[in-house]
Formats: structure tokens, sequence, C-alpha cells
């Protein structure tokens, strides 16, 4: 996936839109920015399938040497599937944050939520000031 073709949350997790069906699916991940903030990272607990999750709630954790971080939802929904490689090869996020690095999938309840998602332009913008 492109980085310039997702959204992102404030938070900094991206979401890839999709639809299967009659559905509106979110491919969620943390942002190379992030992944970059957090460095070596130790663990990362997934978020269980079938929960059902809210914009701004944290929905899973990861661990670095240094920190506990949360990782919060983009968007309204149901967890529908979860990357359970994941936790096993970490270094992915290193690699690939936006292709084999996903961390969920989220079926949208509420296409609202979708509205406070930044562009990807908007999001370089607030990356570049909280790096100052």
């Amino acid at each position: 996936m492109k980085p310039e073709e997702l959204l992102y949350a404030k938070t900094h997790e991206w979401v890839a839109l999709s639809t299967e069906g009659a559905d509106k699916i979110a491919t969620v991940g943390i942002s190379a920015f992030a992944v970059e903030a957090l460095t070596d990272l130790v663990f990362m607990e997934l978020p269980k399938v079938g929960r059902q999750v809210q914009p701004e709630e944290s929905f899973c954790e990861i661990e670095s040497v240094k920190a506990v971080s949360d990782i919060y939802a983009p968007v309204a929904g149901e967890v529908i599937a979860v990357n359970s490689t994941l936790p096993d090869k970490l270094e992915t996020l290193n690699h690939d944050p936006y292709g084999a690095g996903w961390i969920a999938k989220i079926k949208i309840t509420d296409e609202s939520s979708l509205a406070s998602l930044l562009t990807h332009a908007a999001y370089q913008k607030q990356c570049e000031e909280e790096a100052h």
C-alpha cells in the first residue's frame, strides 16, 4: 500500500479502505513515523476478533524497550481479522509498516468516524510539527 493513498488518525494509525460485498473494511496499521518513534519493539498484543471498537479507543498495545504504547482504533466497527504472524515478527513493522505490517481489519459500522481521519499531506504536516 502506498502511504499517500491512506488515511491517518492523529494518534499515528493508518487506514486503508476497501469494500467486501456491502461492507466497508478498514485495514489498520501504525505509520512509519510511529514505528521510528517507538524503536526496538519487543512485544505486541493484538485485538480480539469480534471486538467492537470506537474511534480513539485503545484496542491493542505495542511494547518497545522504552515504553508500552496503546494503539487506537481509528474507526468505529468490529474487528474481523488480525495479523496473527505480526507479534512473532515485529521487525516487519520496520521493513513494511504499510503492507505486511498491518495489524487488524475492522468492518466499519459508522462511516461518520472516517470524517476525523487525516489525508497523507495533513498527517505529514502533523508529524513535522511533532518532530520539532
